[in-house]
């Protein structure tokens, strides 16, 4: 697998994503009705029919690849998966909530090597392929520079499971000694991580569809991204600890004692 390939994966992948955007703004206009799955999660047709077309580009593109998706679940069976997520935010998205994204990685063999993430109303769409940086709309970003816990920048997502432990506490210590607390969410913290506007993010309940996308591009900007325990993320992945390298050191020995 050569760079020159993983650059066309890329790009197909960001095909993808446009695919997908062009759907999810139609829908975003007229309307979706909203729909509830077995887990109480709401889905539409923007987010059925944004992965339909994700998977058409790029199965057309790569037929022997295998697809985990959120819609339409897992389909063949490759060291390369695709990782998707049409509409990463929905419960934003029909609450009329500009936060939502398509969220695109693809992983060889339990590797994560490229990933688009798209943000239409933001009019953002980020990319990295392992090696060759990150890029929003087509500039090369990267992390904040030594940037002390004192003047930092943190954000946290959903962090339901955290609070019910003793990280919770720790949590709490970071809050007192940072700079300033935000509460972004969804791609957005990890798109202002990677070009430099936040410096730690912390989530205890995601899915690896999430954030499989945002973890290269986080990573290829010079960030770190890891589970809260600071492991590597796989198809199980929960929580994140993601940052600049000095700050996710320092928050990760503060969770590892807890």
């Amino acid at each position: 697998m050569t760079d020159t390939w993983l650059d066309q994966a890329l790009d197909v992948a960001r095909k993808a994503a446009e695919d997908a955007r062009g759907i999810i703004e139609h829908y975003w206009q007229a309307g979706a009705a909203v729909e509830w799955k077995a887990d109480d999660t709401p889905v539409t047709v923007a987010d059925r029919e944004a992965e339909s077309a994700i998977r058409a580009r790029l199965l057309g593109h790569f037929p022997d690849h295998a697809i985990f998706g959120e819609e339409h679940g897992h389909q063949g069976q490759s060291d390369f998966l695709w990782l998707v997520d049409p509409l990463d935010g929905t419960k934003s998205f029909v609450r009329r909530t500009p936060f939502f994204s398509t969220q695109i990685a693809l992983m060889y063999r339990g590797e994560l090597v490229l990933g688009v993430s798209c943000a239409p109303l933001a009019g953002e769409v980020m990319s990295a392929r392992r090696g060759g940086g990150a890029w929003l709309n087509g500039q090369r970003v990267q992390v904040a520079e030594n940037v002390p816990l004192a003047q930092a920048s943190i954000s946290t997502g959903n962090v339901r499971t955290l609070a019910q432990g003793q990280g919770w506490l720790t949590l709490a210590g970071l809050i007192q000694d940072v700079g300033r607390i935000r509460g972004y969410g969804d791609y957005c913290h990890y798109h202002l991580l990677a070009r430099g506007g936040l410096d730690l993010v912390i989530e205890s309940d995601v899915n690896i569809l999430d954030i499989a996308a945002l973890a290269v591009i986080v990573r290829e900007a010079g960030g770190r991204f890891t589970t809260l325990e600071g492991g590597e993320l796989d198809l199980a992945t929960r929580s994140v600890l993601a940052g600049t390298p000095s700050l996710h050191q320092a928050a990760l020995r503060r969770f590892a004692a807890t």
